[in-house]
């Protein structure tokens, strides 16, 4: 296979170089263009046709969200968006990059050296592998059904990574405050699941929040996992808590789809349903077994939706996934399985 062709994008020289030589120092990456601004950054895409384009949020004359919007549509690429701590990331996830990094807030050796080498080349080479501008959503609206009793006890964990913030929303936007307490992990940095979490609670009639240890699982709420805690399900009494501890990684990251799904299936077996989206790797496959295993109703999101088919594709394989559907489809059949 030949390398991926990289454009790096920054206003910066001097981290431009240190993203240049990082990436270059990896033999299944060649970057082809390093330019400082979206103007550049056009002409560069035609005439290198990269594979992959690293973008920074900032940068001036125009943002890389407003040059995003302009691109996209016109020539889909795979971007992976490199911010600092800055809740407009999600706004270029929604204009269609693929993921981001979060670009380290002190430069000290080890913090740039885990930037550069582990999480700015693995999510490159993630991005590579990504379907962007081939799928069309549509629009379905609100789900119709009445859970009623039926919801009693109930509880609906959700498992996502790469594509999974703008898959996650399209699922819990169509949620209704009838909805049965909702856990989710999303594999994302510390800081930014928080503000990912305001502006799901803005934006759906759900009520969401990071989670903290303690936390009641409640009708018409969500739950995000912290960015840097294990997120397990508990059981106080009646009562579906949440604890979020720092723990070392499990298939690879902290949270972990696997973690999550593992303590759902242990403490709410039949009582609950599981959902895998979009992601590279396995994440959550192995969990959502057990949940299956355990009397759990499990969905797994479809190849042609996915940013990613990768967790959702494993899931499919070992027998973890009883439905898999169309994005826009899932929280329709999330609640078709709670009336029942």
């Amino acid at each position: 296979m030949r390398p991926i062709k990289v454009l790096v994008v920054d206003d910066s020289i001097l981290f431009r170089n240190l993203l240049v030589q990082s990436l270059n120092s990896d033999p299944n990456i060649n970057v082809v263009a390093q330019v400082g601004n979206p103007y550049e950054a056009r002409d560069a895409i035609i005439q290198y046709k990269p594979d992959v384009m690293t973008l920074d949020v900032e940068m001036p004359r125009m943002s890389g969200i407003d040059f995003l919007k302009k691109l996209m549509p016109q020539y889909p690429l795979p971007v992976v968006m490199i911010s600092s701590l800055n809740g407009k990331v999600f706004d270029a996830m929604e204009a269609g990059a693929v993921d981001f990094v979060n670009k380290p807030a002190n430069l000290n050796r080890e913090q740039l050296g885990l930037f550069l080498k582990q999480e700015l080349v693995t999510k490159v080479k993630i991005a590579s592998a990504a379907k962007v501008g081939g799928y069309k959503r549509v629009d379905v609206g609100r789900v119709n059904g009445n859970i009623g009793a039926c919801g009693n006890g109930r509880i609906v964990a959700i498992g996502a990574s790469t594509g999974g913030t703008e898959a996650i929303f399209e699922v819990v936007k169509r949620f209704r405050r009838d909805i049965p307490g909702v856990v989710i992990v999303q594999h994302m940095p510390p800081g930014f699941t928080k503000m990912y979490a305001e502006r799901l609670n803005n934006q759906c009639e759900v009520a969401v929040k990071e989670a903290v240890s303690g936390d009641q699982v409640l009708q018409g709420q969500v739950l995000i996992a912290p960015g840097d805690r294990q997120m397990k399900l508990v059981k106080v009494g009646d009562v579906y808590q949440v604890e979020c501890r720092g723990e070392e990684k499990v298939s690879g990251h902290c949270p972990s789809v696997d973690v999550l799904f593992k303590s759902v299936a242990k403490v709410a077996g039949d009582k609950a349903i599981g959902v895998i989206l979009t992601g590279m790797g396995g994440d959550g496959a192995q969990g959502l077994l057990e949940m299956r295993n355990a009397g759990a109703l499990t969905i797994g999101q479809n190849e042609a939706s996915c940013v990613v088919y990768g967790m959702p594709k494993v899931a499919y394989d070992i027998g973890a996934v009883q439905s898999q559907l169309d994005l826009t489809a899932i929280a329709g059949k999330v609640y078709s399985l709670l009336s029942k």
